[in-house]
């Protein structure tokens, strides 16, 4: 037997690391689930909670227009901030409100504010708004400085128990909205989405490897390993966002979910199929483990680098919020990563082949297998293949040129029938567009002199010209009349393209140059705030997308030891990504009458359709050059990597995409675009471009892919390995009938 594993694994190959990490894991198992044990249980223990926010500005740094203008007013006018909640009321009967209705709503505000609800300062009753059919209460908060307090949002559902008690007898009826009542709803929404999306991708987990393998406890292993690797990626999450103080948006709990059970079931099927295969082969299943460490480890850990290196691209952008959702994401890949070569072998091992009971399959290789089909037809004719996937992924490409991004993340995490989202709607539909959200304007002395009237006045009237404004309220000044406010009503909805124009252009060239000697100004506001994160998304598209590329082309440069293959697997991948992009624009955008698009999708997209693509072109490219190394062809060997390598693919990308796609199931439209965008993504990058596209084009290519090494040369180790055991004999066979055909 030590004669047989010397020829399957090669005499040199023994002494690397992945077949000393093989043959240690298979040997001693129990050591390693103990430590993998005691790390969990440490985590668990002392990490603290993961904490969340919805809050855009968050997300941006100071030096941004918006974010100045945000500490201005809150350094100046501390008793005029918004209101942090807006109770929202109408007619029972939806009529005009009366004066007797207005006088109603002024002894609910009394009523309310005699409640003392906690955390509730104040409450002051508005105008009715222009159609006269709503009228509005502006609540007053202390500000949650800590995103894991939940005064705002604990107030928010006393009051709304409280006000719906006090409406009983009033003739109106009415709901809340506003930032913490936004906030509130979206954490409901999140945690109903993350019970739903775990229950879902677990449960098509379960379902898939299930067919695949016909054993429930190859189906339960996931399940169970990734569960405990999932507690451990949560604490360090959550530690290193507290560390470093990373501002971590409310959808990213919802994605680590998928991340850990797909990405982590991709590794184990990796290791799986290998481990299958060695035991076909006449391994023991000691040594099946050890090898398929040994074959699968290099794929998995170049892989998991790569992907690990996309989310760490996104430190460099400018938004906090990917700052935090990078680093997130990289963690519980590298966890996943670590389990995949140590929890998971050492688990098998102690199993043995009673992993795949009752099933008996995975003693035969099938005969007739589809995809044994496929890799002969694309041997013969790979320009065929290359053409047709090229021209698919080509075309729907050409939408992605259409792609617009809308802003809102707040409502985007929200379902439609949410209770701030309905009455949202309603004050926006019964005021006019802009009246929701208005911009704010500020001017500041800048010598110390106090303003006085006259430029104030002035300055009023060169704001309400600005196209785009709708009305400029009269100035507020700040107690020591050095500082005064304005509030801007835009004609167009606060969220809108055309409102972002408006604040970027105009009214903030005017606001800047209308500003006298000796005074400042700055433009703020919900708007304001889109303005700067579009401006650092672009900037993030011009460093983040090129600095990713440069490194996984590095990094597949270093495994396969060659130049031309990273680049046209590359240009492969940046095909897939336009792909993708555009199939997302036509479904949602051209054909679902959105607006745009959640303006995070392209470079989370690009995130990972690059790293998960990248992970099944290495998969492929791997498997090709392991079989040229046996003696084939370019074309031959295609035709065997996608032979071999095609089901674990095909399995990975089907559990991968359709774990993403869980997504779609949690009822808010950012949650919903990413989940159609990355399972699309993943689908086309495995079934699209790593099963045809790649094995193609290298078909075509030949020896030059490997240029200017020879990293395809024939090895005798290679070679040994096809001629041993029951699966070499096939192989050996499946390739000469192969060449006689």
């Amino acid at each position: 037997m030590k004669e047989a594993v010397q020829g399957a694994h090669g005499g040199d190959a023994e002494r690397g690391f992945f077949p000393r990490l093989g043959r240690w894991v298979a040997h001693h198992p129990w050591r390693v689930i103990g430590a993998w044990v005691v790390v969990a249980v440490a985590v668990v223990g002392f990490a603290p909670k993961l904490a969340t926010t919805t809050d855009e500005a968050s997300f941006l740094p100071s030096h941004y227009e918006s974010v100045q203008a945000l500490n201005l007013q809150e350094a100046a006018f501390p008793q005029a901030a918004a209101p942090a909640a807006v109770i929202v009321l109408e007619r029972a009967d939806n009529g005009v409100l009366t004066a007797a209705d207005s006088a109603a709503v002024s002894t609910l505000a009394t009523k309310l504010q005699a409640a003392h609800i906690p955390d509730v300062t104040a409450l002051q009753a508005g105008q009715a708004t222009p159609n006269g059919k709503l009228q509005t209460i502006g609540v007053q908060m202390p500000t949650d400085n800590d995103p894991q307090q939940k005064h705002q949002t604990d107030a928010v559902k006393a009051l709304r128990t409280q006000l719906q008690s006090d409406l009983a007898g009033t003739g109106l009826k009415g709901g809340i909205t506003g930032s913490a009542a936004q906030t509130l709803d979206s954490q409901s929404s999140g945690n109903k989405a993350e019970a739903l999306i775990g229950v879902a991708t677990i449960g098509l987990i379960l379902i898939l490897l299930l067919i695949i393998f016909r054993s429930p406890v190859v189906a339960l292993l996931p399940i169970i390993t990734i569960g405990v690797v999932s507690q451990i990626a949560d604490g360090l999450i959550a530690w290193a966002s507290k560390a470093f103080d990373l501002k971590t948006d409310s959808s990213v709990t919802s994605m680590l979910i998928v991340v850990l059970f797909g990405v982590g079931t991709d590794y184990i099927l990796f290791f799986m199929f290998r481990y299958r295969e060695r035991l076909r082969a006449g391994d023991s299943p000691k040594d099946a483990v050890a090898g398929a460490v040994t074959r699968a480890g290099e794929a998995i850990v170049s892989a998991g680098g790569a992907v690990i290196v996309s989310f760490m691209a996104l430190t460099l952008s400018t938004l906090g919020l990917f700052r935090s959702l990078g680093p997130a994401l990289a963690i519980a890949v590298a966890v996943t990563l670590v389990a995949g070569l140590t929890l998971i072998p050492s688990v098998v091992s102690l199993l043995g082949t009673r992993v795949f009971w009752p099933s008996k399959a995975w003693r035969t290789e099938p005969r007739g297998a589809r995809f044994a089909g496929i890799g002969r037809s694309m041997g013969r004719h790979p320009a065929r293949f290359a053409a047709v996937s090229g021209i698919i992924m080509a075309a729907l490409a050409v939408a992605a040129f259409s792609f617009r991004p809308t802003f809102d993340l707040s409502s985007g995490s929200q379902g439609k029938g949410s209770e701030s989202t309905v009455w949202q709607k309603n004050l926006q539909d019964a005021a006019s567009a802009g009246a929701t959200m208005p911009s704010q304007v500020m001017l500041k002395s800048t010598n110390g002199a106090k303003l006085t009237t006259g430029e104030l006045d002035s300055y009023r009237s060169t704001l309400a010209a600005v196209p785009g404004v709708a009305q400029v309220s009269t100035p507020f000044p700040n107690e020591t009349n050095t500082v005064a406010l304005y509030s801007v009503t835009l004609n167009h909805d606060p969220s809108s393209s055309a409102a972002m124009d408006t604040v970027k252009g105009p009214l903030r060239t005017t606001a800047h140059q209308a500003a006298s000697a000796g005074t400042a100004a700055v433009v703020g506001g919900t708007t304001a705030i889109f303005v700067d994160i579009q401006s650092a998304v672009n900037h993030d598209y011009a460093v983040v997308f090129p600095v990713a590329a440069l490194i996984i082309t590095l990094i597949l440069g270093l495994v396969l030891r060659a130049v031309v293959a990273p680049l046209y697997l590359m240009a492969s991948v940046g095909l897939g990504f336009g792909a993708t992009l555009g199939a997302t624009v036509l479904l949602f955008q051209n054909s679902g009458g959105n607006n745009g698009l959640i303006f995070m999708l392209p470079v989370i997209m690009y995130m990972f359709v690059v790293a998960l693509g990248t992970d099944y072109n290495i998969l492929m490219i791997t498997r090709l050059r392991e079989e040229a190394r046996a003696g084939r062809s370019p074309r031959e060997a295609a035709a065997e990597a996608v032979r071999h390598a095609g089901p674990t693919i095909g399995a990975a990308g089907l559990i991968l995409a359709g774990s993403f796609a869980s997504l779609m199931l949690a009822g808010q439209s950012t949650l919903t675009q990413m989940g159609f965008a990355i399972s699309a993504g993943i689908a086309i990058a495995a079934f699209v471009m790593s099963m045809f596209f790649t094995p193609a084009i290298t078909a075509l290519v030949g020896h030059a892919a490997w240029w200017p090494g020879r990293a395809d040369a024939v090895r005798p180790a290679e070679g040994t390995r096809h001629g041993g055991g029951p699966e070499g004999t096939q192989e050996h066979g499946a390739a000469e009938a192969w060449v006689r055909r």
